[in-house]
């Protein structure tokens, strides 16, 4: 007769030689996996094309493009008093 010991000590888990299931389950979990991540990644980027490129009520930004850079003197450096 098992004990309960004995039940919970039975190696279940596939890694053996007889029913060895774990890497072609791993093999099967990552490429669904990313497949899903492909396929999110397409519909998402779908998306976000399908936005306006400003919101009605929008106000336009004020802020600098990036294009534009201040323009720094080199030769004027800040006193020490």
């Amino acid at each position: 007769m098992l004990t309960a010991v004995q039940v919970l000590a039975q190696n279940n888990f596939g890694d053996t030689r007889t029913g060895g299931l774990a890497g072609p389950m791993g093999l099967f979990l990552i490429l669904v996996l990313g497949t899903a991540t492909v396929l999110l990644i397409r519909n998402m980027n779908a998306r976000l094309r399908r936005l306006p490129d400003r919101f009605p009520g929008q106000e336009p930004s004020t802020e600098t493009t990036g294009t534009e850079r201040a323009v720094v003197d080199p030769t004027d450096r800040p006193t020490s008093p």
